[in-house]
């Protein structure tokens, strides 16, 4: 937890890292986050962004990088782990602003509250378990972006396709029913 936190003060800039954030580039020009999990390459990330860096504004990316597909409440008891005193309302306020310039996607699977994750700018998919909820990542059912071609398009230009595919992950498919 120290780690973290002397992480975290070095990501709101109290202390620079001893070097740049260069993996940046490489994550931007691939359109995604999902590998940067360091306080000091989620601050770049904010600062890139043109956010001001914050504590929980870090907090709550590193509990999204650490949850994938995280209920708020399971982001806020996460970020509470390390900043105890953090409002409900900064935690929302940050997802809101993190969703706001793309560095977080919020999903929300039909009779799901919204989720979160740090997979941005790849209109990847999920699955979803009917019985227990639990959601996994799918890539791109088949070839480019939009991934689907659509019988009509209605004169709309297409460029995203979300796709939710449902059924029973292993363990509630191998449970015996009651």
């Amino acid at each position: 937890m120290a780690a973290l936190r002397a992480a975290i003060r070095c990501a709101e800039g109290r202390r620079r890292p001893a070097t740049p954030g260069h993996f940046l580039d490489s994550f931007q020009k691939a359109g995604k986050t999902a590998g940067v999990t360091h306080p000091q390459d989620l601050g770049q990330l904010l600062r890139d962004a043109d956010l001001r860096v914050t504590r929980p504004r870090v907090a709550v990316l590193h509990a999204v990088h650490a949850y994938p597909h995280a209920r708020t409440e399971a982001i806020i008891s996460a970020v509470r782990r390390e900043l105890p005193d953090v409002s409900h309302q900064a935690v929302y306020d940050s997802l809101h602003t993190l969703t706001e310039v793309g560095l977080v996607r919020r999903i929300q699977p039909a009779g799901s509250v919204a989720r979160y994750e740090s997979r941005v700018g790849d209109n990847h998919h999920h699955v979803v378990c009917r019985s227990c909820g639990e959601i996994a990542d799918v890539d791109c059912a088949v070839g480019d972006a939009p991934c689907l071609d659509l019988s009509n398009d209605h004169g709309f230009s297409i460029d995203e396709a979300e796709v939710v595919y449902w059924g029973l992950c292993p363990g509630c498919s191998t449970t015996p029913s009651s």
